[in-house]
């Protein structure tokens, strides 16, 4: 089958959204597929989104591919016949994010106007799709909520998970991850100030802007944390991101809300370590189970350092932990095989 990834970019920046294009293009390819991606350059800055949706909608891809798989908001607008959609978020300072601080376009009437019609663009790519998949539970929910469509959860795998392994139990709690407010490495660095064993904390990832890599600098340093807590801030590879993770003695993933239960989650249980997330990390309450393959803790600097605190002591708790995790992967049905296979089947036009 000739098929066509496509998918929005923030140029010259990798994560979460590149790899699951770059990732599902080797698997399909594997496969026995003919695959071309498309990475489309795409501001998220609302008074240029216009322009830019109305260019993705004037790209008819109809006699291209058999088969077009778009991943990242709005890149289903582009035509085609068999359209399919494995979604891993809304635009969410419109959708989830409204209201709150990290709301991005303003409560105005010309912002709420281009609310709207982000919400009936959106309707209209998706209803188009012949079947929409989303990253997580989390994410189909509201797709439900705000569009009225209902997704099959296809959890994204590790490009090779076996890459990973553990090297035993070190002392340092890691928090992988790029260095962002809404992932909260800031409450990771407070929590530190609470516990009572001598636990450490590595915080690894690159730095979305220079003042929160100087703010969580700062709270080291005014809490005398320095021998403690190691910040390495630019980009982790992937090899070492395994190394890193081979010798924690557990790992951390504490964002607000996520949409998924996060890349940093499946580093961990290929280890065969334990995660710790909070109540309100969202995606990550579909993998983590309290006291099963980790903690699910409130978000409080208090309750995350008896966390990290009763890892350090029980060694075989953490143990225990990180092998559980491995079993709740395999339950989610998290592989590429399963993947390829759902992608790639005939399927029923979206239910409303």
């Amino acid at each position: 089958m000739k098929i066509i990834i496509a998918s929005t970019i923030v140029p010259f920046i990798e994560g979460g959204g590149t790899f699951i294009v770059d990732w599902l293009q080797v698997m399909l390819r594997r496969a026995g597929h003919e695959v071309e991606v498309f990475k489309i350059p795409f501001h998220s800055y609302w008074p240029e989104m216009y322009s830019q949706m109305l260019a993705l909608r004037l790209f008819d891809l109809s006699a291209a591919c058999d088969l077009l798989i778009t991943i990242r908001t709005p890149s289903y607008l582009l035509k085609h016949p068999n359209k399919v959609v494995w979604f891993i978020h809304h635009h969410r300072g419109a959708y989830d994010l409204w209201g709150t601080g990290y709301q991005d376009i303003p409560d105005t009437q010309e912002g709420r106007r281009f609310r709207r019609a982000l919400f009936e663009s959106d309707d209209l790519g998706l209803r188009e799709c012949r079947r929409v998949f989303s990253n997580s539970q989390v994410v189909a929910d509201r797709l439900k909520n705000y569009n009225g469509i209902e997704a099959e959860v296809l959890y994204p795998p590790l490009f090779e998970p076996e890459r990973y392994r553990s090297q035993g139990r070190g002392e340092a709690v890691l928090y992988a991850s790029r260095l962002t407010h809404h992932k909260r490495q800031h409450l990771a660095v407070e929590a530190m100030r609470h516990t009572r064993t001598a636990v450490r904390l590595v915080l690894a990832g690159a730095a979305d802007t220079k003042e929160y890599l100087a703010e969580l600098q700062d709270r080291v340093r005014r809490h005398g944390l320095e021998s403690r807590v190691t910040i390495s801030s630019g980009w982790v590879t992937e090899e070492e991101k395994v190394e890193l993770t081979s010798k924690a003695l557990a790992c951390l993933y504490i964002p607000v809300d996520e949409d998924s239960y996060g890349y940093p989650s499946l580093e961990a249980h290929h280890a065969r370590k334990g995660v710790i997330t909070c109540s309100d990390s969202g995606g990550t309450l579909e993998l983590i189970e309290d006291g099963l393959n980790g903690f699910v803790v409130e978000p409080t600097p208090e309750a995350l350092a008896a966390a990290m605190d009763r890892l350090y002591v029980d060694r075989e708790l953490a143990r225990r932990m990180g092998e559980a995790g491995e079993t709740q992967l395999e339950l989610l049905g998290v592989s590429w095989p399963h993947v390829v296979s759902r992608l790639t089947s005939t399927l029923p036009a979206v239910t409303r």
